[in-house]
């Protein structure tokens, strides 16, 4: 047809879902969905999420659309719910990973704030555990050694924002009495911010304010020197297989030396939950976790711990300390002089700084959307769940990330898939058990 003779078409009033344009789909999401059918996911986690949903009334999203709509988010390094419902809404393979029919719009972000909030955060633990579970089926969880570390989250508010937790003042109106008090009274915006640049001891801490939005973040400095209002994800990783075991949100201010045991013993009961029967021996951090009292902690649990000391560490004295103290960090540092600790040092910067940089640059965990420790880790544990599938996939089909098809991954999956797919086939001719069978897409 030449160009400019296009005639103006009349759309048709009526047309049968038959002829409805189809997408073929996408390999990854469609492999990621045989996965999930297999280990039975949906039908899994409708009967853990039943005591949540009314037995009567009208059908509701069904909470594996929720979760998928999550695990997009993830792979496709989308921030906020808004983004996730406009990307699947506007991409038919990824309604086709939902299990949406071409006749059915996909959900709305509100749909996923009703549900976020209708589901404890039991539910979100459960779902780490499960994809855990499908891992130590593939021989990838080995759970003896691992690395702990942490990193900050830039919570949903603005340092604005924040109040006198006394007298409930903003940050302008304490600036305007201060200089009351010193006997400047009416200043403009202007002169305000200049007095608040020139006076001495300008400092906002966590115990006299908080933020109004969001009263469980807490004030830090980031790491590129910037103050704002943050929480703290801790990440347990096992070093052998580089799965995280465990992840954790805590305020921004709680110290890590308070948090590691915490953490390590909360992996311990995933990898149970997971069906596992391996028992976490050794723990590597840096030395922010360094304390006497956590040490001999982790010691009376019979958790080794490989963590350096600081030079004021080193030059401790004794005298009004238990025995149990002085014991584990004596210990401690003769552990951390062997080869082994340097060793797990060089994976400990390794692979915790790599489990950050997926779940929060590319994943989009870094900025938080969501209000409150509750919301924010359920957000976060589903992103660390889904890495772990991305680690699951990138095994069983060679590729982790569907973006990792646009470099010419899509015969490489192809060929696995058809290796995979007759591994499966003879293991059940042959008895071979334990191998995933290709089966549709779950709905």
């Amino acid at each position: 047809m030449a160009l400019g003779r296009r005639a103006r078409e009349q759309q048709a009033l009526w047309i049968a879902t038959t002829e409805l344009p189809r997408s073929p789909g996408h390999p990854f999401y469609q492999k990621l969905n045989q996965v999930l059918a297999e280990n039975d996911f949906d039908r899994w986690l409708e009967k853990l999420c039943a005591p949540h949903y009314a037995a009567d009334g009208r059908p509701s999203i069904p909470p594996g659309v929720y979760f998928r709509m999550l695990l997009i988010g993830y792979f496709e390094g989308i921030q906020s719910q808004r983004g996730i419902a406009w990307r699947c809404s506007d991409s038919r393979s990824l309604a086709e990973f939902l299990g949406m029919p071409v006749t059915e719009p996909t959900p709305e972000h509100s749909s996923l704030t009703r549900i976020r909030k209708r589901l404890p955060p039991e539910v979100g633990e459960a779902v780490f555990e499960r994809v855990l579970g499908i891992a130590a089926a593939q021989k990838l969880l080995d759970g003896k050694t691992v690395v702990v570390d942490s990193t900050t989250l830039e919570a949903n508010a603005a340092m604005k924002s924040i109040v006198r937790k006394d007298t409930g003042e903003d940050y302008k109106a304490y600036l305007r009495r201060l200089a009351a008090e010193d006997g400047l009274d009416d200043l403009t915006d202007e002169e305000l911010r200049r007095y608040d640049k020139n006076r001495p001891n300008k400092k906002v801490s966590n115990g006299a304010w908080e933020s109004e939005t969001d009263p469980d973040s807490r004030i830090m400095k980031m790491k590129d020197g910037t103050t704002h209002l943050a929480y703290k994800a801790e990440h347990v990783v096992d070093v052998k297989t580089d799965l995280v075991l465990g992840v954790t949100v805590y305020p921004g201010d709680a110290p890590d030396t308070a948090t590691l045991v915490d953490s390590v013993l909360e992996a311990q009961g995933h990898i149970r939950a997971a069906g596992s029967t391996a028992a976490i021996r050794n723990a590597a951090a840096d030395k922010g976790y360094h304390a006497a009292d956590t040490l001999a902690l982790a010691a009376a649990l019979d958790l080794r711990t490989y963590i350096p000391e600081s030079g004021r560490h080193q030059r401790r004295t004794w005298r009004d300390k238990p025995a149990e103290q002085q014991a584990a960090v004596y210990a401690n540092r003769r552990r951390v002089r062997g080869a082994h600790s340097k060793k797990l040092q060089r994976l400990r910067s390794e692979l915790t700084e790599r489990s950050f940089a997926h779940v929060c640059e590319t994943g989009g965990g870094r900025r938080c959307w969501l209000w409150g420790l509750v919301d924010v880790t359920k957000r976060y544990v589903i992103m660390a769940a889904a890495r772990n599938l991305g680690l699951i996939m990138r095994k069983l089909f060679g590729m982790g990330t569907p973006r990792g098809l646009q470099k010419g991954g899509g015969l490489f999956v192809w060929t696995h898939s058809v290796t995979y797919w007759l591994s499966a086939r003879l293991g059940r001719l042959y008895g071979a058990g334990g191998a995933l069978t290709p089966c549709p897409a779950a709905a």
